[in-house]
């Protein structure tokens, strides 16, 4: 057999190495297909092929194992069990750019389905490999091994520690600075995932200037790297009232406040969110956030949103308003109560209705005035039914009762109070009667609508316990009217009058 027969035997056997994995990783970008390929035993097909002469048969059996492990969790432990990390670690060393994409892709697919994953990915020796692209020349390069590196670290603090450990954080915020737009996105939501499990990481994160990046960033038309930006900036905020003021003095607001009319619903709830952060942490940091409009606009973003989008809105009000009484002022103000009682009214899910709950026991909880704004939004009656509804969840009713609660106890504007006595149980009846009992005694127009009303007919109606806080209130509500009017709202008095009229007998 001559030469040229020779080699075209082994011409013939790179090509149909070439058709394969080019062929495998086509119909692994169908779903459809993923089932009949792995019964096929596809898996193992490929794993040798990593380790090719030809780099280019190299990079596309990668890419079609990051294509496969990508599709399922299963997929993924099977790519783990096969002990194919190992050797596509080992076969990064001394490869092309194309390789390390691919390389890079397969392992952030696997990592991304569970903490476990996310380890064996660890374990195989990856993260000093995926570090060391952070530094390649190639743009593509380090975008793919930033992501993988956020993979790795958005599961939990040991992982994310891994990634810190391995030296990843500064040369993130240098891809940050990097003029590629989706390397700036990659790298800002890599640092989001490893800051978000704990003050200690959001530190380290914050001693490399991350901050200041993120806030010249914020700024950027681009949606998606607004969305990681904001993120980063919340997951940072959160941890500590020290994490949230460095946030504060990299001077992002009022600017930022813009971008709660964002287009895109993913860069207003980042906001809110970096904004709830904030104003959670102390009454200085929310007063910053009030002062530089920030709470008119939440209250603007809470009319053009729905749903889950409304949560941190919410909770922006609620945070701001439970600080001081000045703060919660400053919420009814701008109108924040009557925003809060349509939240109350429109949504649907219990978890939302339980922080609008919340946020208005916060408000309302400080002094008289607070509580009359609160109570002439005609919140109260909702309140109360939410607390008793059995289709109610359990922390629904908890703090539909409290924020009710908080209200009562300050509410002196007895026209809010009044309907409340014909549905509210005795556990709540004893601080509305409280209110009645403090109020009635000074106010004697109060007491005129308060009989016309039918208000002390209820009262004499009411079944309290000898010696219990209900009847004390009873009978010094009692003790402000005329003995004879009492008589004549308490039950029973009409057919006593007519017993007397039958057994009158005239002189």
């Amino acid at each position: 057999m001559s030469q040229k027969h020779v080699l075209q035997v082994f011409e013939q056997y790179q090509k149909e190495r070439m058709n394969f994995v080019q062929t495998a990783a086509e119909l692994a970008t169908r779903p459809q297909n993923i089932e009949t390929l792995q019964n096929a035993g596809v898996l193992s097909l490929l794993r040798p092929l990593l380790l090719d002469a030809v780099p280019s048969i190299q990079q596309t059996a990668a890419l079609a194992l990051g294509r496969l492990a990508n599709y399922n969790k299963d997929l993924a432990e099977a790519v783990v069990r096969g002990e194919i990390l190992p050797q596509l670690v080992y076969s990064l060393a001394n490869n092309n750019r194309f390789y390390k994409k691919s390389a890079s892709f397969v392992l952030r697919a696997v990592a991304k389905h569970s903490p476990e994953l996310a380890q064996a990915v660890v374990d195989c020796g990856a993260l000093e490999a995926l570090v060391t692209f952070l530094e390649e020349f190639d743009l593509g390069v380090k975008e793919a091994s930033a992501w993988a590196l956020g993979n790795i670290a958005r599961h939990n603090g040991s992982l994310a520690q891994a990634v810190v450990d391995a030296g990843a954080v500064p040369l993130l915020v240098l891809c940050m600075q990097e003029p590629e737009i989706a390397l700036k996105r990659i790298s800002a939501s890599t640092l989001s995932d490893i800051s978000r499990h704990s003050p200690e990481l959001a530190q380290i994160v914050v001693d490399t200037g991350a901050i200041a990046h993120l806030a010249q960033m914020s700024l950027y038309p681009d949606t998606k790297l607004k969305r990681q930006v904001f993120s980063a900036l919340g997951q940072i905020s959160k941890h500590s009232v020290d994490l949230a003021e460095l946030v504060v003095e990299a001077e992002i607001f009022p600017a930022v406040l813009a971008c709660l009319k964002d287009p895109d619903e993913c860069v207003r709830k980042n906001i809110g969110t970096l904004i709830r952060e904030i104003t959670k942490h102390t009454p200085e940091l929310s007063q910053m956030i009030v002062n530089s409009g920030g709470v008119a606009a939440v209250i603007d973003f809470l009319g053009h949103s729905r749903g889950n989008m409304r949560l941190p809105g919410i909770m922006v009000l609620g945070y701001v308003a439970a600080h001081s009484e000045n703060l919660a002022m400053a919420v009814i103000v701008s109108k924040g109560v009557p925003m809060l009682a349509i939240c109350l009214s429109e949504e649907t899910e219990d978890h939302i209705k339980a922080a609008t709950a919340w946020a208005l026991g916060q408000i309302g909880r400080h002094t008289p005035e607070h509580a009359r704004t609160v109570a002439m939004s005609n919140v109260l009656p909702k309140l109360l039914s939410l607390y008793l509804g059995t289709k109610s969840s359990e922390d629904l009713q908890v703090k539909a009762k409290k924020a009710l609660k908080s209200v009562l106890q300050k509410c002196t504007y007895l026209p809010a109070l009044e309907p409340l006595l014909y549905e509210a149980p005795s556990n709540v009846l004893k601080h509305i009667m409280c209110q009645f009992s403090k109020v009635l005694p000074h106010d004697s127009k109060a007491r005129r609508l308060f009989v016309t009303s039918g208000g002390l007919k209820k009262v004499q109606e009411i079944k309290a316990e000898p010696g219990s806080a209900l009847l004390e209130y009873i009978n010094a509500i009692n003790a402000c009217f005329p003995e004879e009017i009492v008589r004549y709202y308490s039950p029973g008095y009409s057919e006593a009058l007519l017993e007397k009229i039958e057994n009158y007998r005239p002189a």
